[in-house]
């Protein structure tokens, strides 16, 4: 195993005065618990910890540590578990969202969108009814894309799951290119990653958007958390009990043409619920794309980062759709 401890890694980006983090547990140190994490990841409180290697297919590391392949060939990305304890996942190399039920059986849940394929879904999240919601940019070949607004210019849009199977786009062209999507325990806000890293202009940003009850955003309710600027953007993010914002972002070494920028460096971002920045935890290897609250006290913060699972106690347990603390 090796470590970093948490003393060091949050100099960069520390508030002024810092000398204690406010977010991790005392002493903690960043652990690297497997290989093959490189995105999800997914907790589960008998079977693991669910992730996707690079080479798409969902691989799980047991309680024992030991790591297997869970779904071969599943081209999968982000990954949750809903209110009943299934597997959600963003498959993009097959344009869907598909569903793992209890007996193993994989049910597609959508694959395209007024008869258009999806372009690549990416990640995804839940609400408090149960309503599912997904991004869906594309990283990839664009010559495959179908998607197009009124004005024939390509839509990378939020998509919102209803209870009955309904499909609604929440979201088009007010972002760039959606990734990391959050609903708030509440289902009042919206959270997406707005990252554009194939342009050296492009989007990296964090935006917060109003939700009604219906599940809809309240259009023009956009408000900006974080930027990134030209460094690499935002990926994935999760919320702990206290609304506190985890969001894995940056980049260590720089990435011409369109990421030049290493001032922003690769790891895990804190905001409290108002969007201020808390803390930063430096991840060593690129690129950190997501991350995800587990075990039994759910405190423990799994990230996925350059196909390496790591792992990092926290002071406040993380919400967790699925399971409920105890």
């Amino acid at each position: 195993m090796r470590y970093w401890t948490i003393g060091f890694l949050l100099t960069v980006f520390a508030p002024k005065g810092f000398c204690q983090s406010l977010v991790f547990e005392k002493d903690s140190q960043l652990k690297v618990e497997c290989e093959g994490g490189g995105e999800g990841p997914a907790w589960h409180p008998a079977l693991g910890v669910f992730m996707t290697g690079h080479d798409g297919a969902i691989n799980r590391m047991d309680s024992t540590g030991k790591v297997s392949v869970y779904r071969k060939d599943a081209g999968a990305n982000g990954l949750v578990f809903d209110r009943e304890g299934r597997l959600l996942s963003c498959e993009p190399k097959q344009r869907r969202i598909t569903r793992t039920e209890r007996d193993g059986t994989i049910k597609v849940l959508t694959d395209s969108y007024e008869s258009h394929r999806y372009n690549e879904p990416n990640d995804i999240t839940l609400d408090s009814k149960g309503r599912i919601y997904f991004t869906d940019p594309c990283y990839g070949d664009r010559s495959k894309l179908e998607m197009f607004d009124a004005d024939k210019k390509i839509v990378e849009g939020v998509y919102r799951i209803d209870l009955n199977g309904k499909v609604t786009r929440i979201l088009g062209r007010e972002l760039e290119r959606p990734n990391g999507i959050l609903i708030t325990p509440d289902d009042k806000y919206l959270y997406v990653a707005d990252n554009d890293n194939n342009a050296l202009n492009g989007a990296r940003k964090l935006y917060r958007f109003d939700l009604k009850s219906d599940g809809s955003v309240k259009l023009g309710s956009r408000k900006l958390i974080f930027d990134w600027k030209k460094g690499r953007g935002p990926d994935g993010l999760k919320q702990d009990k206290e609304g506190r914002l985890y969001v894995a972002g940056g980049l260590n070494k720089p990435n011409p043409p369109f990421e030049p920028d290493t001032n922003v460096k690769g790891g895990i971002y804190v905001f409290d619920k108002q969007g201020k920045f808390l803390e930063f935890l430096s991840v060593p290897k690129d690129e950190v794309t997501n991350c995800a609250f587990g075990s039994e006290d759910h405190k423990t913060l799994y990230i996925t980062g350059g196909g390496t699972l790591y792992s990092i106690r926290t002071k406040t347990p993380g919400y967790l759709i699925w399971p409920k603390a105890k």
